[in-house]
């Protein structure tokens, strides 16, 4: 658990001293101490830096720092420095560089610019990881090791080429298990020797509609899985190296996107991070929910272990059309939200503002005027201080929870690499429709896996289960056998981990379960709506509810009609069932539901449970629960912009950020937040 070595919350950021002269360093140290900084990412893009030839490797600057972090009392995330390759090593040695799905060999600039089976790259990476484990291995500032920095981009060059046959090899053994499982005997594509196997890119599988858009999903879908695994073995390369000096070292690295970076498969990398970390960019406009989800599969992906928020930025963005600030107290609010869902390091890209090239517009804790006297840092400093005095409280705190939705990668790749009934069908946006049913009525969830043990849960929503791996149709027969509840929808059950049709009906392996037969699936325009007409009152819900993006044509074989659809010719067929299972139940939507119809019907779930809301709070205010020895720790956060009346009922409770004893209606400013430990049951 990462708390063994976390002192508290870590809060801190990137930090870039290499940018700047020595002299003001010092000035530096002294707004960490005005800011409560206590942790500082360093050597994160100094490869060029740290090595100016193939035999040379310079780190006195590196050893400068290190020793004024610690004379400071701030901590060190140590980069690893191989994010970015010299411009010398480009020109040496060129199959360090990517070569783009347009056949294209790119030159030395950017970023994320090296092929992960580029032996120059495999050798260099590794040998850098490990120069810094033998230079600092007993340094007393650093505390965990971040390997490269947003890992991920696609490389289509001769050497992955290669690559990708030799995995391959491995995965299927035989071609004519490798031909099976991509069905080549469509378009004449059977395989006799693996040399004639090349990438699918835009000059071979390409269908020229998007990067996604394949002629033959089988063959893309393996390459998706290839290149996740291609990074993860540079990854353990440097990570190995660090642990073969270090062995307790705690290594990790920083997943992009959002937390949700489509070419990298988490829940295969997690076993291999000794915590997990992202970084995240939400928008002024973005839902409070979208960051949610986010937080709670960062939490997921190692089974409700608490995480890292590696990067997030104090005020402003600088790569969208327009970057306006973020507003007063928003950065505390949303730091505080990803603390409420299980992160133990609020930490900012970047700790002073960069002065020139791409980023020097993005925001910082220390500006470019260079001083404490700016809005942002004295947010920053009133956030640094909270996190100081509430010190280790939360640390290994967990959020339980008896509702778990289920997410794959696999099933992401597979669901949109095209030929589907259409391409406004994303697998993510199906996911965030039934997570925020369960946000909005503040009843916690799981994001969780394939191999998660699906029995410390009552209710499994698995929205779009597209792909259906060995094994699952039994797990969730088990599950609801033995009285849990199981919801899907329409798109689910097509093929298998291959991505090849399930032959014998929709939906497939999942047919006894849900006890339906589809024999249709109707995709809608974006502006078509149809309706689904309940068949009796289903919780609050009765009457006619709208439905759009796909309507299926589905026929009951043991399952219960709840709803119908209301028009089109199939009229009456069902939009909705349900069935009996076991102890349990099942349900399926044919038909994407609104907002309002996913949240009621989930709630209703919910009651039939026993799986009670946190709190009874006002629209737009989040409430969740983390727990530990006993001491539940509920946060209360306010995204508004007015006051909100928060009732708390007649057991009182200590707000461990203002340390008042709170009981009945409290008020809640806009944007605030509050953290209460209950200190006394009503009688």
């Amino acid at each position: 658990m990462i708390s063994r070595k976390f002192p508290k919350v870590l809060y801190g950021g990137d930090y870039n001293p290499e940018q700047f002269p020595k002299d003001i360093w010092d000035e530096d140290m002294r707004l960490f101490q005005l800011a409560g900084i206590d942790i500082a990412t360093v050597n994160v893009f100094s490869w060029a830096l740290n090595q100016p030839d193939e035999h040379t490797y310079q780190f006195d600057w590196l050893d400068e720092v290190l020793n004024k972090l610690h004379e400071n009392g701030v901590y060190a995330c140590m980069g690893t420095s191989t994010a970015a390759h010299p411009a010398w090593m480009a020109r040496k040695y060129p199959d360090i560089l990517t070569v783009t799905a347009d056949g294209k060999k790119r030159k030395f600039g950017k970023r994320h610019n090296s092929c992960p089976h580029s032996p120059t790259y495999r050798h260099y990476a590794t040998a850098m990881a490990r120069k810094l484990a033998e230079r600092y291995r007993d340094h007393p500032a650093v505390l965990l090791w971040h390997v490269s920095n947003e890992i991920g981009n696609r490389c289509y060059c001769e050497r992955c080429e290669q690559g990708f046959r030799e995995w391959l090899k491995k995965r299927y053994g035989t071609l004519e298990e490798l031909n099976r499982a991509w069905y080549t005997r469509f378009w004449s594509h059977t395989f006799y020797d693996w040399d004639e196997i090349v990438l699918p890119s835009n000059l071979s599988e390409g269908m020229g509609g998007g990067s996604d858009q394949t002629a033959f999903q089988g063959i893309t879908l393996d390459f998706y899985r290839f290149n996740s695994d291609s990074w993860l073995d540079c990854y353990l390369l440097e990570a190995n190296a660090i642990k073969e000096v270090i062995p307790d070292a705690m290594v990790t690295t920083n997943f992009q996107g959002n937390g949700t970076y489509k070419p990298l498969d988490y829940f295969k990398w997690a076993p291999h991070l000794d915590v997990a970390a992202l970084d995240i960019y939400p928008e002024n406009h973005t839902p409070e929910s979208y960051m949610a989800l986010r937080y709670d599969l960062m939490r997921g992906i190692k089974d409700g272990a608490p995480f890292m928020l590696m990067e997030q930025t104090p005020s402003v963005i600088n790569w969208k059309t327009v970057n306006p600030q973020k507003r007063p107290d928003v950065m505390r609010l949303r730091s505080y939200q990803a603390i409420a869902r299980g992160a133990e390091s609020i930490m900012f890209f970047q700790l002073r503002r960069s002065l020139g090239a791409y980023e020097k517009f993005h925001g910082a804790v220390i500006d470019h005027v260079g001083h404490e006297h700016t809005r942002i840092f004295r947010e920053c400093a009133e956030l640094g201080q909270e996190l100081k005095q509430l010190g280790s409280v939360l640390l290994d705190a967990r959020q339980p929870s008896k509702v778990g939705i289920l997410f794959d990668w696999n099933n992401w790749w597979a669901v949109e690499l095209g030929g589907g009934p259409s391409a406004h069908l994303k697998y993510l946006d199906q996911v965030q429709h039934y997570y925020d049913a369960f946000y909005d009525s503040r009843i916690p969830v799981d994001v969780i896996h394939e191999q998660s043990d699906f029995s410390q849960y009552e209710i499994i929503i698995a929205p779009l289960l597209y792909m259906v791996k060995p094994g699952m149709a039994e797990k969730l027969e088990q599950f609801a056998k033995q009285g849990g509840t199981f919801v899907t929808t329409f798109y689910s059950g097509i093929v298998n981990e291959s991505d090849l049709v399930t032959a014998g009906g929709y939906p497939g392996e999942l047919r006894k379960l849900l006890g339906i037969w589809v024999e249709e699936i109707d995709a809608m325009f974006p502006d078509q709506r149809n309706t689904m007409v309940l068949n009796a009152p289903l919780g609050a819900l009765s009457g006619e509810h709208p439905c759009s993006l796909v309507c299926e044509v589905v026929h009951p074989e043991g399952a219960e009609t709840v709803a119908v659809f209301g028009s089109d010719y199939y009229q009456g067929s069902p939009a909705l069932t349900r069935n009996r299972f076991g102890e349990g139940e099942a349900w399926y939507a044919a038909t994407q539901p609104s907002r309002e119809f996913i949240r009621s019907w989930m709630r209703r779930l919910c009651e039939e449970k026993q799986i009670k809301p946190l709190l009874d709070v006002p629209a737009g205010v989040e409430v969740t629960k983390r727990e530990k020895d006993g001491v539940s720790y509920v946060f209360i956060l306010n995204h508004t912009e007015k006051p909100q009346m928060i009732a708390l009922g007649t057991g009182r409770y200590e707000d461990l950020l203002t340390g008042r004893s709170l009981s009945g209606d409290q008020e809640l400013a806009p944007k605030k937040v509050m953290l209460l430990q209950l200190t006394s049951e009503s009688k």
